[in-house]
């Protein structure tokens, strides 16, 4: 097959976060196979009123090695318009479009829409939800409106596939599992990564990563902590989403302050391998999932993973393989935690995570897309 221009349309530097990250690195295993890979991101992400977070951008971290353009307003449908040309005009062989909120439908799927290309080239929508974790008035219509703008699909979680079909009759849908990130560093020594973070080298440690939200069920976590052993201590990393003031009144009520150690902040690519390095085990004690970059992270970093029954987060960590899957309450967490301790699973999980993360590939992804066209 002769090499193929292809267009990602996706957030991208200097915008942060997990899904700029797999952009990148998609973006650089197609062009390790010889294609000729722009990536389309956004010159206005979110505006300031949807976006709880900080700041959407990262300045700190290395640039990736790639063409990046960057044209998108996602509120402008003035930039729309002059995407959708520009799409067109680029002449390209294949564009692939990173799909995660129904507030984005509009604006990708206008610029496809108006691009003119769906019959004459594939293009391809990467869903990592199309049904929302937390629902609002119209994502319906946004969603139904984007996803008929694509000719296929490749989902990262079974249970986004099925939710696809409840949009469009026979889909073409394609599965691949979220690959494991590679960008983040090497593992460390625990004892230093716990000194670095200036947390007691003699306690164990349990991870909850990323940014919070109510969905991602840390208060189930922190209501299982007091049910453990006293030795064991919570990381928390990660931006809060949601008003901080209600974890932490948890934490107290629960007389949990100095188990519980808070880093409130977005993690810089450059400190993360601190975090993973520190933990024992992640914990993902989700309400709702589809599919999980943050698993994905401690794959990279040989670490066990504590998820919920829930979504697409059985597919990838089989349990008692790697991890356990657990009811969505803090007993479940509980029991499985105090499993792993008291029965020292640590180094048992950890060689099976090296096996099993051998499937989850960025070149496997990238091959299985251009093979499908």
């Amino acid at each position: 097959m002769k090499n193929k221009k292809i267009i990602l349309i996706g957030p991208a530097y200097p915008l942060r976060g997990g899904i700029a990250d797999s952009n990148h690195s998609l973006a650089l295993a197609l062009h390790k196979l010889g294609h000729q890979v722009v990536v389309l991101s956004f010159s206005l992400q979110y505006p300031r009123i949807l976006f709880p977070g900080k700041s959407q951008f990262d300045f700190n971290c290395t640039p990736p090695d790639l063409k990046i353009v960057t044209r998108i307003n996602s509120i402008n449908p003035i930039s729309w318009l002059k995407t959708a040309f520009w799409v067109k005009n680029q002449n390209p062989d294949l564009v692939i479009t990173r799909f995660w909120l129904p507030f984005m439908g509009a604006a990708l799927g206008s610029i496809l829409k108006l691009s003119g290309l769906k019959n004459k080239i594939p293009l391809i929508a990467l869903c990592d939800n199309v049904i929302p974790h937390e629902k609002r008035f119209g994502d319906f219509s946004l969603t139904n409106y984007f996803l008929k703008a694509n000719t296929q699909f490749l989902v990262m979680s079974k249970s986004v596939g099925k939710d696809i079909a409840g949009f469009i009759k026979n889909p073409k849908v394609a599965y691949h599992p979220h690959p494991v990130y590679d960008q983040f560093g090497v593992l460390i020594p625990k004892a230093e990564a716990i000194t670095s973070l200036k947390l007691n080298p003699t306690k164990k440690y349990l991870l909850f990563f990323g940014f919070i939200r109510k969905y991602k069920g840390l208060d189930l976590l922190i209501n299982a902590l007091p049910l453990i052993d006293k030795d064991v201590e919570l990381i928390v990393a990660g931006e809060f989403y949601d008003a901080e003031s209600e974890y932490r009144s948890l934490v107290d009520s629960l007389h949990l302050k100095s188990r519980v150690h808070f880093f409130a902040d977005f993690i810089p690519q450059e400190k993360v391998a601190q975090f993973f390095s520190a933990c024992d085990i992640l914990v993902q004690p989700y309400r709702t999932a589809t599919q999980s970059g943050v698993a994905q992270i401690a794959y990279h970093f040989n670490k066990p993973i504590l998820v919920t029954n829930v979504g697409g987060l059985p597919e990838i960590v089989p349990h008692n393989k790697v991890g356990y899957v657990v009811d969505v309450n803090p007993n479940s967490i509980a029991l499985a935690l105090k499993d792993f301790y008291d029965n020292d699973r640590e180094l048992f999980f950890i060689e099976n995570v090296k096996q099993e993360k051998e499937k989850y590939s960025w070149s496997n992804m990238a091959n299985q897309i251009i093979s499908s066209l």
